[in-house]
């Protein structure tokens, strides 16, 4: 979509065909890779003829490309984040898309590390809604009763999962909440295998939660993305379906967007029981 830039119009300073160019390059996403001229006029706000000469321009210095009718961005884009992503922190990099998913669903959403047996809620976004679940940047929840501690438990290698779970203190919070370790075992193991969890109302009546996997490109899971909603708003089924693709889409925006220098290896909670957490706070050099 074209950017709001009504207020700067009129400053001799301020360049618009290069706003108009970027939102031609904007206009393409995951779920619109490949477009036609005409939809790429559409989606970035321009008639036809702007939006050729932006495309073709893009095709010429290699960051687009096309075929027949149809134009397509280059992997030579990514050399224009490439300088800045040294610089930036994993809540630089985060804290953007949680606003985004917190707007989506109109709900509050976290970002949740693994330090021992408790869960560490890193970053917060919030939705607008009046009544919800409020937990703090810096509050620790007990594990394995949250959707979030039983992903990155289960992202564990098998030993250490093992011990983690033996090490559990189970509870009775609820007439929902698991009751072995044999149980607990077999679901955390389920987290780690598909990437995501539910956690209905085993901690506290109301509560509903879902969290998803953050892992880098190599695979290794150091975060997870969740979502506390009242159970009377939210039920399991939107929770699996839209809710599920909605943080997945961020899961994966997240892991394209990380370097590759091994930012996960030194944030991983897999061959660790505590999560240096400053490390998060700190750039790329």
């Amino acid at each position: 979509m074209p950017t709001d830039s009504a207020g700067d119009a009129d400053d001799r300073d301020y360049v618009r065909s290069l706003i108009r160019g970027l939102d031609v390059m904007r206009a393409f996403s995951a779920d619109r890779p490949v477009m036609t001229l005409t939809q790429v006029a559409e989606q970035a706000g321009m008639n036809r003829a702007a939006a050729r000469r932006f495309l073709l321009t893009l095709v010429r210095e290699g960051y687009a490309e096309v075929q027949g009718r149809n134009f397509r961005l280059r992997p030579k884009v990514l050399e224009l984040g490439r300088s800045v992503l040294p610089t930036m922190t994993f809540a630089d990099l985060a804290q953007p898309l949680l606003d985004d998913l917190a707007a989506e669903l109109d709900e509050t959403c976290y970002v949740t590390v693994l330090d021992g047996q408790s869960v560490v809620y890193i970053l917060r976004a919030s939705g607008r809604r009046l009544i919800g679940i409020n937990l703090e940047v810096g509050s620790r929840m007990p594990a394995y009763l949250m959707s979030s501690g039983r992903v990155l438990a289960g992202a564990l290698p098998p030993e250490q999962r093992r011990k983690w779970v033996n090490a559990v203190r189970l509870e009775r919070h609820t007439d929902k909440t698991v009751r072995t370790k044999a149980e607990l075992a077999k679901v955390v193991t389920e987290a780690g295998r598909q990437g995501w969890c539910v956690v209905d109302e085993e901690y506290e009546i109301g509560m509903r939660s879902l969290s998803v996997a953050l892992g880098d490109r190599e695979g290794h899971v150091f975060a997870a993305v969740n979502v506390t909603c009242p159970s009377s708003r939210v039920s399991v089924a939107k929770m699996n379906g839209p809710f599920l693709r909605a943080l997945q889409g961020l899961a994966t925006h997240l892991r394209d967007a990380m370097p590759s220098d091994g930012l996960a290896a030194d944030l991983a909670v897999a061959g660790s029981e505590s999560v240096a957490l400053d490390r998060l706070a700190q750039p790329r050099g």
